[in-house]
């Protein structure tokens, strides 16, 4: 069984990630050839030159009418990208990771006549081996059929020589993940709400397709924020296309991140003490509202995922705080601190019902993300904060804080113990 690809290391904020999958298994034969010399838009479907053993025009039937967007993407040179990100410089670099980096860039009003001055993010996929080529092709297939608000925006790409790149619009505030786990400053109660409601859209919007798409990577760090927080999904490189007249599911490889990834098609085994994850299961849109309501939980908690750092039986964010979801006494135990009580008792509440349904065991018991998304909406009416409502500070008697309290009081016997002894 494979690994998973590492994860991304931030260095300002974690723009794009890669994991190591492919979106097709007859992608395996692809290989492009190099790019021709020229200054001109290419339209989408002439990438179909590029894999014979699947039509990219093909792909694009697939979609449904309405949500499919016939844009053309620029096809750019090499020298234009390394102008872009003035030679690929370091001052510039925003990840890296196993599959390549990301590079902050800008496009001047003189690169490309029609294409406004803009910051680009720009990611260069490591080819050594085929891997590198499939991620780059799942996402110009994907993010060059479909656009959406809440789906990153790809402008263009370059497939010139060996190198693979593509060319994003820049997203200032980096990732979800950024702002709720490596910033001191919390994000306001409104603002989760509205991240969340952003990334709802974006998942419905693909599982709408008359064909669904399914994410397959849907998690903190691949949620991307604009200046005005909202959110837009990125890295399609593990997306899969549910094929025509098949059962609304596909068998696949299981690749993705371990806390997120579905229970019915996720397997966890210990090999020399390090979690290995590989097993061929079912995959389908309800596995995408399962992380997504382990993301929810992320943004109710203020906690990971998955966290190894914390107690044994606290590494878990779903098995920890299932038992306090659908009691609004107990919920306010397991509250992120950082919002110091300024949330919505009732939106908190039915958010964290929402999340309780989402990443119910059996699939069919999760709510379809359009059904999640009218839920999220509905919370925006909400105004009650806890804290002028005497629902923070949490009580005392809650599980989170009964191990401080009960070290106090092994303290304060200690220290009784001493004055008797002296």
């Amino acid at each position: 069984m494979k690994q998973a690809s590492k994860p991304w290391r931030p260095l300002t904020t974690n723009c794009c990630k890669i994991e190591d999958q492919t979106i097709f298994g007859n992608l395996s034969r692809c290989k492009p050839s190099s790019s021709p010399n020229s200054f001109h838009w290419l339209p989408f479907s002439d990438l179909s030159q590029f894999s014979s053993p699947i039509s990219n025009e093909d792909l694009s039937h697939s979609f449904a009418s309405d949500l499919y967007d016939f844009q053309l993407l620029y096809d750019f040179q090499l020298r234009e990208v390394r102008a872009i990100t003035q030679n690929f410089s370091s001052n510039f670099l925003l990840g890296e990771g196993r599959f390549g980096s990301v590079h902050k860039g800008y496009i001047d009003a003189n690169l490309r006549r029609g294409l406004k001055p803009q910051p680009v993010a720009v990611k260069i996929l490591n080819v050594e081996g085929s891997q590198g080529h499939h991620l780059w092709l799942a996402e110009v297939i994907f993010l060059g059929q479909l656009r959406h608000q809440n789906l990153v925006k790809l402008i263009g790409y370059c497939y010139e020589d060996e190198e693979r790149l593509l060319v994003y619009e820049f997203m200032p505030r980096g990732t979800l993940e950024n702002h709720l786990f490596r910033r001191k400053t919390s994000l306001p109660w409104a603002t989760r709400l509205k991240i969340t409601i952003g990334a709802a859209k974006g998942l419905a919007f693909l599982h709408g397709a008359k064909n669904p798409v399914i994410y397959r990577h849907f998690n903190t760090s691949n949620i991307l924020l604009h200046s005005d927080f909202t959110a837009k999904l990125s890295d399609f490189g593990l997306a899969k296309m549910v094929p025509e007249g098949s059962k609304s599911h596909v068998t696949t490889r299981v690749w993705g991140t371990y806390g997120y990834a579905a229970p019915e098609y996720m397997s966890t085994e210990e090999t020399n003490n390090q979690r290995v994850n590989g097993f061929t299961g079912h995959l389908t849109t309800k596995s995408d509202v399962y992380s997504f309501g382990v993301v929810l939980l992320e943004l109710l908690t203020g906690r990971r995922a998955m966290d190894k750092k914390r107690a044994r039986n606290e590494q878990n964010l779903v098995d920890w705080s299932k038992p306090y979801l659908s009691n609004s006494k107990r919920l306010r135990c397991i509250m992120d601190p950082r919002l110091a009580g300024q949330y919505s008792v009732k939106g908190a509440k039915e958010m964290a019902l929402l999340a309780l349904q989402c990443i119910s065991l059996n699939p069919k018991d999760r709510p379809r993300m359009q059904t999640a998304l009218e839920t999220l909406e509905n919370l925006q009416q909400f105004k009650d904060m806890a804290v002028a409502y005497g629902h923070w500070p949490a009580s005392p008697q809650c599980a989170r804080n009964r191990t401080s309290n009960n070290v106090k009081i092994d303290l304060r016997a200690g220290a009784n113990h001493k004055r008797l002894s002296l």
